[in-house]
């Protein structure tokens, strides 16, 4: 007989076998588990409102008495053995699905564009002939529930029994979905000739079945042989034969597929100027060249930009402060979806550093003074939050100087400077600028949208740039970084920016 979960306020009511893990069925219904379910983090909790459950050890030491007196719970540390009503906090993410134009070789048939990515998945089947989006899927990766914005948690977890296995098939079987969803509501009755996918290091190697232990140590060197391919039946897709599943290259490191895609997107292998690609994520991927030269790198910036480590973080989701101003003095927060703030993300936390520096609570060396800074009845943040932000700010900060440098220039060279992502997307060029994430004109910083997705749809009509050379730059191996990094810690001062 199956157990019965009942969640709130969703009012979604689920069976699963006695025993189930929650963290194998809530992840989908927005509750997160940022450290893979280690118990670590206390950002998967719910509360218990019907049933018995008692605390285990691990909860005992992270909730406090009264919170596990109130009902709240772990969900990682919690299994379904009987009915449970359970009160949940369900998110809407935003995810950016890339819809910029582009030039383009027409060709009969239908293809599919991925954008694999470490928190959201993105997919688009588009009409060859006209370049026309015909449909659209996204989905939140399903891999998150052992490891959400960091990755080095699923890399751990793939080389721990089958978990390689599982995080292949379940990635697999999420995207098979998603392109089967599309061709029913397309109603085309044909399928795609080509599908192409793209995302970062430790996605490639987990979708391809490629050892990930490489990427688990020093110096985080990938298996790299040049774009995989795959029939349908390898990934136990129903699709005709003679599809082709496609997974560009990735350059190096940290540096995966998603970046060679926003390359091809920007066009930066064809520039006279000097141009550079800033994808702000947990790995921070930096590249800069023309067409002459490019390079490019990874840095260690953490999870802090898409709400990991941060005491009141969250993805950009319902919810999620997004944007934070000063009025007169005081801090004024906008929300996701206009309701109560639940946490920050990564648009907002910039912000609200900024915000912070201007008023003087926070200092260049990044000291906050006064206690943790509100920005609501119930959020703050804590001299953690902050000393997060500046470890992140720090390594993009010094890895973009670092890149330049090598190429023998400044930053008052570069022409044209894209953000990717949605975080890239979403943030305030002027607050990141004040906090020194940003370190250039705020008229040369342009964002991009989803240029790993746009590069995708883009390789379904013409290949990887064929002369395609760039250099990867392993930055914890530069003598200069370290100093560089330090370097680039402290916050700006008021009127240096």
């Amino acid at each position: 007989m199956k157990v019965r979960l009942r969640l709130e306020p969703v009012g979604r009511t689920i069976e699963v076998e006695p025993g189930t893990p929650l963290r194998d069925v809530l992840f989908g219904y927005g509750v997160e588990f940022p450290c893979g379910g280690r118990g670590r983090c206390r950002r998967c909790r719910v509360r218990l409102l019907e049933g018995a459950s008692e605390p285990s050890s691990e909860e005992a030491g992270i909730l406090s008495q009264a919170e596990l007196s109130a009902g709240w719970r772990l969900a990682c540390r919690m299994t379904a053995a009987t009915g449970l009503t359970l009160e949940i906090a369900q998110w809407e993410t935003s995810i950016l699905a890339g819809d910029a134009k582009f030039e383009f070789t027409p060709r009969e048939g239908l293809g599919v564009a991925v954008d694999l990515g470490t928190t959201t998945l993105v997919a688009q089947l588009v009409d060859l002939r006209t370049a026309n989006v015909m449909a659209v899927r996204t989905a939140l990766n399903p891999q998150a529930a052992h490891g959400g914005a960091d990755v080095m948690s699923r890399v751990q977890y793939a080389l721990t029994g089958e978990g390689r296995a599982e995080l292949r098939d379940i990635i697999r079987a999420e995207i098979g979905g998603m392109v089967a969803g599309m061709l029913v509501e397309a109603a085309h009755g044909r399928a795609p000739s080509l599908i192409t996918v793209v995302g970062n290091t430790v996605m490639h190697h987990l979708f391809c079945g490629v050892d990930v232990a490489p990427l688990a140590s020093v110096p985080f060197e990938p298996r790299n042989d040049g774009p995989k391919r795959f029939r349908p039946a390898e990934l136990g897709w129903d699709l005709p034969a003679d599809t082709e599943v496609r997974f560009l290259t990735c350059l190096g490191g940290f540096v995966g597929s998603d970046i060679l895609a926003g390359i091809m997107a920007t066009k930066l292998d064809e520039s006279d100027a000097l141009i550079g690609l800033i994808d702000l994520g947990t790995n921070g991927e930096i590249v800069f060249g023309t067409r002459e030269r490019i390079v490019c790198a990874s840095t260690a910036a953490g999870p802090a930009f898409e709400g990991g480590r941060i005491s009141c973080g969250m993805r950009a989701a319902t919810g999620a402060i997004s944007e934070v101003s000063l009025d007169g003095g005081n801090l004024v927060c906008s929300v996701i979806g206009q309701g109560q703030a639940r946490g920050i993300c990564g648009s907002g936390l910039v912000d609200a550093v900024a915000c912070g520096l201007e008023l003087g609570r926070i200092q260049p060396g990044g000291k906050l003074s006064g206690g943790p800074l509100g920005l609501s009845s119930s959020l703050s943040l804590t001299q953690a939050d902050v000393r997060e932000v500046q470890l992140a700010k720090g390594a993009i900060a010094a890895g973009a100087r670092i890149l330049l440098k090598r190429l023998g220039a400044e930053m008052g060279d570069v022409r044209r400077l894209y953000l990717a992502g949605a975080f890239g997307n979403y943030i305030n060029r002027e607050s990141a600028r004040r906090i020194g994430l940003i370190e250039f004109p705020p008229e040369v910083v342009e964002p991009a949208g989803n240029t790993a997705l746009s590069g995708a749809k883009l390789a379904l009509f013409e290949a990887e740039p064929a002369n395609l050379r760039v250099e990867h730059v392993p930055l914890a191996a530069d003598p200069e970084f370290l100093d560089t990094y330090v370097a680039s810690m402290p916050f700006h001062r008021a009127g240096t920016a």
